[in-house]
């Protein structure tokens, strides 16, 4: 992986570019039945930013934009609390009823059992999503103030026809200033459906893949957002084989030489509150897996992916190896899976805890 810019030498340690949205929670219940919903702030790349901010202690920053109204404010509140730092933020003027700008809304049930957890986004039109490039300094945000990472993903980069665009300028920028680029592939299908499906998403991420150097995602990710397929598809997927998945990423790099790292989660949804986790990193030529957690209970599983991409970047950040990355990853997003809520609630020292294979006895 190229070099990672010095601590002293910069005010970030990541820079995150993604739509922010408030979600609305109805608890135990169904969204189409609830009286009331809980309020918390979720995005795919801002959940990898506040988690580095609020577990792993980093200097994390969100580029987004807000419409400029109570919920935009709302929103702002919920990120304050989650300490990521909001000065790029972008406040564009409300029209009273959403005309020309709103801000995005995420309904969502966490699932139980044999009921699958059930997303419902309403999204159109939102600040973040008509973000257009040439609008953001990044010159200013990578050179002047000076970051080591910087990271974004499919979901932002399926807004809109202008967000590629701005990701896609984004890595320009912090590659010609030698900040690393992680990219999350976040496949979502109701983003796709309605604007060429998945060959527009395959055509959209392999012209941003090229300018990575980590790359993240699912067991699904891959073939959704990028066209590959898994090899031994008769393998039994709910041992969470690993090997299969890395013959993948082999074919992966071998399209794209610039990859230094390629790490992925593996999950066997034996019901929506019993998982099995795992997850694989490749990075120079082997393949570092970390420990599969078998019947894993799931309180909500809304963030595990982002989390589990928090915990792979700080370990990558810290110098602690592609092995130890992994390792932080699949405990910081087994971890986020026991909390509501789209964020990480947990500790560095759970997590270590947890990698060091803890007991879930009662801490005094």
């Amino acid at each position: 992986m190229r070099a990672i810019r010095p601590v002293d030498q910069v005010r970030w340690d990541v820079v995150a570019l993604g739509e922010v949205m408030l979600r609305l929670d109805p608890g135990e219940g169904r969204i189409s039945t609830a009286r009331g919903f809980r309020a918390w702030e979720g995005g795919g790349e801002y959940n990898v930013a506040r988690g580095l901010r609020r577990c792993f202690g980093l200097r994390s920053t969100i580029v987004t934009a807000l419409a400029d109204n109570p919920i935009g404010r709302l929103v702002e509140d919920l990120m304050l609390q989650g300490g990521v730092d909001l000065a790029h933020v972008s406040w564009v003027p409300y029209d009273g009823v959403g005309r020309a700008v709103r801000n995005g809304l995420n309904f969502t049930e966490r699932g139980f059992g044999v009921r699958a957890a059930l997303g419902c986004s309403d999204r159109g039109n939102t600040a973040a999503s008509q973000l257009r490039p040439g609008t953001i300094d990044w010159d200013a945000i990578f050179g002047g103030e000076g970051a080591r990472w910087f990271h974004t993903g499919g979901i932002f980069a399926a807004l809109s026809e202008t967000t590629p665009e701005v990701a896609r300028e984004a890595m320009e920028a912090a590659r010609h200033h030698g900040v690393i680029v992680s990219y999350d592939l976040n496949y979502r299908a109701s983003l796709w459906s309605g604007v060429g499906g998945p060959e527009r998403a395959h055509e959209v991420n392999r012209k941003l893949v090229g300018l990575v150097d980590v790359l993240i995602g699912n067991e699904e990710d891959f073939t959704a957002a990028l066209g590959y397929a898994v090899p031994d598809q008769d393998a039994d997927l709910s041992a969470l084989d690993p090997a299969s998945f890395g013959r993948m990423i082999e074919a992966v790099v071998a399209d794209y030489p610039n990859l230094a790292v390629v790490a992925t989660t593996l999950r066997n949804a034996r019901t929506a509150s019993r998982n099995d986790w795992g997850a694989v990193c490749w990075s120079d030529g082997q393949l570092h897996v970390a420990p599969n957690r078998l019947d894993l209970e799931i309180l909500d599983r809304v963030g595990g992916g982002d989390s589990f991409a928090a915990g792979l970047v700080y370990g990558l950040l810290a110098g602690k190896g592609p092995q130890a990355a992994v390792e932080y990853g699949a405990a910081h997003g087994a971890l986020a899976m026991t909390t509501p809520g789209d964020t990480s609630m947990v500790t560095l020292a759970e997590v270590e805890r947890v990698m060091k294979g803890g007991t879930a006895r009662v801490s005094r």
